[in-house]
């Protein structure tokens, strides 16, 4: 064989084993579905038919960014563009602040508004009576908000390129994203009270639209725990989750394990959000008749500190561990009964995805759980440049409920 042909037959190889790998690469990117495969398939139908990012073997995958490659790193990143604002994330928001039944208040950032004539109280009312269009409500994670890159994007997406083109309600938690803190009671991931309410809320001055939600990590608990609780008596229509801690047990366990991630990263990362509200609302904090040790409150280095010295104080818990369990919704996926979409990622090194209860998705006709191999802590960054992959999917299980199944 001559050099010609050599170099040719080297060619050929490196060629041939470059393609094997890039599809071997791909083939193990593919979103792995974990749905009901007996009785009432209307949510595996639903996916199979308008949902070809998660069904279509042709177009579901999410292969992550090159240097964006674990689930720790896909995580960082989704933390450190959290104020990023690009062509796909600037939006303007028109903020309403709701009383609790309890005093305290939670925001609503509507996009594109509340309703098109906000400007007229009483022409509001009624334009807000007779609208249809579609409500998406977004509730974000521990310590975050509305303000957060994936949130903004995901509001945009929504409202500007999904077939149904909704409105979006994105809610700020007690004393989160500007909001103040008029009780003393804090947001957790145990008490979906206040989502009972805004639901209500957004029910009652919206009566012919049809409501969407979908959370956050311990957002998307709040709303587990919520959608188990209502049943077939749920108000909304469709839900989805994104990297949802079912069993909070094993996400604070992962979080409170001494290392150099935890240590130095995502415990000072939560923490510096947690502070920021607890002193900028000590005094209000202080009226509660709990009686939180202020001092140890205030020197907590860690999440499950907080949680040990209010949270599980405030709900008669005996420590954070108690109130992990208690607070975790994995028996709610039992109850569900309206189409109910889990996204996780099997590298989150928050939400193990060792707490995610699959068979209870393979149990429940209602649900549906889509694994994806890379995606990290609602990261699932996608692409050369990084692009959030489950914009698309979301999209397309909201639409099929609200545009297939009017």
């Amino acid at each position: 064989m001559d050099g010609y042909s050599k170099t040719l037959a080297y060619t050929a190889a490196a060629g041939f084993t470059l393609y094997y790998g890039v599809n071997k690469y791909i083939e193990n990117s593919k979103v792995k579905l974990v749905m009901a495969f007996d009785g009432d398939k209307k949510v595996r139908s639903l996916i199979e038919e308008y949902c070809p990012s998660l069904s279509d073997p042709t177009k579901a995958y999410l292969v992550p960014t090159p240097l964006l490659c674990t689930g720790t790193l896909q995580t960082i990143y989704c933390s450190g563009i959290a104020l990023k604002r690009d062509g796909l994330s600037n939006i303007k928001y028109e903020r309403e602040l709701r009383e609790m039944g309890d005093g305290g208040t939670v925001s609503i950032d509507w996009y594109p508004g509340r309703s098109s004539s906000s400007s007229n109280t009483n022409s509001s009312s009624s334009s807000d009576a007779e609208s249809t269009q579609p409500i998406a409500i977004v509730i974000p994670g521990l310590g975050g908000s509305s303000y957060e890159y994936h949130i903004r994007s995901l509001a945009k997406h929504l409202a500007e390129s999904s077939r149904s083109k909704m409105r979006v309600a994105a809610i700020n938690h007690r004393g989160s994203g500007r909001t103040p803190l008029t009780s003393s009671k804090l947001y957790n991931g145990y008490d979906t009270s206040d989502l009972h309410e805004i639901v209500e809320y957004i029910s009652e001055n919206f009566p012919k639209s049809r409501l969407v939600c979908i959370g956050f990590s311990m957002g998307a608990n709040i709303l587990t725990r919520y959608m188990g609780e209502k049943g077939d008596q749920s108000k909304i229509a469709a839900a989805i989750v994104i990297s949802c801690p079912f069993d909070m047990l094993i996400t604070g366990r992962a979080l409170s394990t001494p290392g150099f991630l935890n240590d130095k990263l995502f415990q000072p990362s939560l923490m510096a959000t947690l502070r920021r509200v607890l002193e900028r609302n000590i005094d209000m904090i202080k009226t509660s008749e709990v009686g939180y040790d202020i001092d140890a409150v205030l020197k907590a280095k860690r999440v499950s500190d907080v949680d040990d010295l209010i949270t599980a104080k405030a709900y008669g818990f005996s420590d954070c561990w108690e109130y992990y369990k208690a607070a975790s919704s994995s028996s709610s996926v039992d109850g569900i009964r309206r189409p109910f979409l889990a996204i996780s990622a099997a590298d989150d090194p928050i939400s193990l995805i060792e707490g995610v209860p699959a068979d209870k998705f393979k149990q429940n006709p209602s649900t549906a759980l889509a694994i994806v191999k890379h995606g990290g802590h609602i990261g699932f960054f996608s692409g050369v440049s990084p692009s959030i992959w489950f914009m698309q999917p979301v999209a397309e299980f909201f639409d099929a409920v609200l545009v297939e199944n009017p």
